[in-house]
């Protein structure tokens, strides 16, 4: 048989890295039929077995299978996602409703739930990591519809097929909408305000696209642009904002509309077949949050006091503009205010954050303070792109523990946002080492000029480099529960805990340096920078609760509840929880939240926000604790970091802090108090 297909075999490389300088477009296709053929003998070998079930016979086995499909869909799907093409986005599209088919097949089978039922009934073990898996596959598989009837089952998996396709075309139309839709300017006059390094960002886009002697604004994910804060021509700001808003509403090939509609209707309908009565109860049923209502209760009472503190902010600009203000003004009119009453101007921050500074003396500093950890590039190994630079990863005695890929800048190719993948990870079971890639989209200079990064993408680096190291710290068994594997509304507490280190002087202080004449960033404008931790707090926690809420009314709609305006079903849903104020858009529009459409926060983006209630209150615990030292270090990495998903999260929690986490912290934090 062939071995000539890189997928065929493990790769060769340190760490298992894909070899990718050997994979070509025409590997991928075979390699999945291989791979879907493969895992299923190995199921049916499960199911075949006489022997009554054992974690050995029946969840090891499981545990093991599908290696080569594992493989492949790593290296594809971070392709689709960092580095798409028409042929990427072809297979991805004809591929969906496949794999869906494949995931069911295995889900769904009878004799193999049998098993499963057996071994949660009589566990015959007491390893609490065995323990754990036995409840966790139990739950999913019932979650998934393994205890329905034949006839359900056909109609569960018409249904799965139908959204695995339809939130694929969905993430497809938004990609080529949000290139469509970048703001050519004509006259550099135009883009007063931006740096100047911005300003050949922009010039050097629209090289890139062969639009000689103009500039290009690409879009960015969010409702909102980094550039509105400074573009002193209103008309541009506008222009942005409007281009922004009209992604996937416009009609033609790239309309997300009828998409949002039949996502929201299936979902509901599969909810229904599975017992439920909306996919939000569905989706909550397995999380720490445990219901809609309960996440209601903790966005409900956050939502008004966002929304008054916004009006109270937006009056205060509007006497600084000295006219009502629109949502194309409020970053523009907000770095004013922060400026005169906090002498905090955040864009004059930007040249104490050369990229390659914030990475080396930043990023990775923090990581070597508080975990012992020690980075070391390997120009030696060939990443994805050529824009992608890897990393070798050791603790502090040297012995080594996987491999860190970054990809910082953005191209058409991928899509908005910033995120974490795993192309391997770590299991004793396998033997595998982690190795772990961050995205950032962060605008390409021209070449010989430095990369400045705002204070928001400095924020949004160390944010992602937390589930970096979440993924990278993780020491479990089995691969089920490796690196972030936990769930959805407990992934976020990790990268948003390693924010913290951003401000911290031992960190700040070693990377915020000048990149011209080396001088630091003065103490005064870090002490006005954490003066000021709280203001415009009003307008960011609305924008957020806004998606999230909408999120939630989208999937808490039951099955026979008729949606046919996209509009009008937001602007009711906002208006019902008082975030309908014109001049604070929704962080994401129903048309282009690939959180939630394309995505894995359907009915889950309220994550980051009940994240943030155990990551306020273990930055109050690192304060109470000596701060930015070792011994925390250790301590959070051992009881939170390190058990992945083996474990209950809100018991790692409590072995961590000691008690249960309290909301006040993050009341604080956000002005909400």
């Amino acid at each position: 048989m062939s071995t000539s297909n890189p997928f065929f075999a493990p790769s060769p490389l340190p760490y298992g890295l894909p070899p990718f300088a050997d994979i070509a477009p025409q590997h991928f296709r075979p390699a999945f039929d291989r791979g879907f053929a493969e895992q299923l003998a190995e199921i049916a070998a499960i199911t075949a077995q006489d022997a009554p079930a054992t974690v050995a016979n029946t969840l090891v086995a499981l545990e093991l299978s599908g290696q080569l499909l594992s493989r492949v869909s790593k290296v594809f799907y971070n392709k689709a996602s960092a580095d798409s093409d028409d042929f990427t986005s072809e297979l991805e599209q004809e591929l969906a409703p496949q794999m869906a088919a494949h995931s069911d097949t295995i889900r769904l089978d009878p004799q193999l739930f049998a098993r499963i039922d057996a071994l949660n009934t009589t566990p015959g073990t007491t390893d609490p990591e065995t323990l754990y898996l036995i409840e966790r596959y139990h739950t999913g598989y019932t979650l998934a519809g393994a205890a329905l009837d034949e006839a359900d089952k056909a109609t569960l998996r018409e249904l799965n097929r139908e959204l695995s396709s339809l939130t694929t075309t969905f993430q497809k139309n938004l990609l080529a909408d949000t290139n469509d839709l970048a703001v050519v300017i004509d006259d550099v006059a135009e883009l007063d305000g931006l740096a100047p390094d911005d300003i050949a960002a922009t010039a050097e886009a629209a090289a890139g696209r062969g639009l000689d002697d103009k500039y290009l604004i690409t879009l960015v994910l969010p409702t909102g642009h980094p550039y509105l804060s400074q573009l002193t021509n209103r008309e541009v700001r506008e222009r942005i904002m409007t281009a922004s808003r009209s992604r996937g509403i416009r009609g033609g090939d790239f309309d997300n509309c009828a998409l949002v509609l039949e996502i929201s209707r299936l979902r509901a309908e599969r909810a229904a077949l599975l017992g439920f009565p909306s996919h939000a109860a569905y989706v909550t049923a397995d999380s720490t949050a445990g219901s809609p209502e309960n996440v209601a209760a903790m966005l409900g009472r956050l939502a008004p006091a966002a929304a008054r503190n916004a009006r109270t902010e937006q009056s205060l600009l509007e006497e600084v503009a000295g006219r009502p203000i629109a949502a194309h003004d409020w970053a523009f009119y907000s770095e004013k205010v922060r400026a005169a009453t906090y002498d905090v101007d955040t864009a004059s921050m930007r040249p104490y954050f050369e990229a390659e500074n914030v990475l080396q003396n930043g990023v990775f500093h923090a990581a070597t303070l508080v975990y012992g950890v020690t980075f070391t590039e390997r120009t030696d190994l060939v990443g994805y792109h050529t824009g992608v630079r890897v990393f070798e990863v050791f603790e502090a005695d040297g012995t080594a523990i996987g491999l860190y890929l970054l990809d910082l800048y953005t191209r058409d190719s991928k899509r908005g946002g910033a995120w974490m993948n795993s192309l391997m990870s770590q299991s004793a079971l396998l033997g595998h080492s982690p190795i772990v890639t961050n995205n950032l989209n962060v605008p390409k200079p021209p070449a010989g000029e430095p990369t400045l990064l705002t204070y928001d993408l400095v924020t949004t680096f160390f944010h992602e480099f937390g589930h970096a190291l979440h993924g990278l710290f993780a020491r479990v068994t089995y691969p089920r529960f490796a690196g972030t594997s936990v769930y959805r509304d407990f992934v976020e507490f990790p990268s948003q805990v390693n924010e913290m280190w951003m401000l911290w002087p031992e960190v700040l202080e070693n990377y915020a340096l000048h990149h011209v004449t080396g001088a630091p960033m003065p103490h005064e404008v870090v002490e006005r920078l954490h003066a000021s931790s709280a203001f415009n707090e009003g307008f960011a926690t609305s924008e957020y609760l806004a998606a999230a809420l909408l999120d939630q009314a989208w999937h808490t709609r039951a099955a026979d509840v008729a949606v046919d305006d996209v509009a009008a079903f937001e602007a009711a849903a906002l208006a019902a929880v008082g975030l309908d104020n014109p001049a604070v858009p929704t962080r994401y529009a129903s048309t282009y939240f690939a959180h939630t459409f394309s995505g894995g926060y359907a009915a889950a983006y309220y994550s980051y926000i009940w994240s943030e209630v155990l990551d306020a209150d273990t930055v109050a615990w690192f304060d109470e604790n000596g701060g930015l030292t070792r011994a925390n270090g250790d301590r959070f990495r051992a009881r939170v970091l390190g058990v992945g998903g083996s474990m209950d999260p809100l018991a790692a929690y409590r072995d961590f802090r000691g008690r249960d986490a309290v909301i006040e912290p993050l009341l604080e934090r956000r002005g909400l108090s």
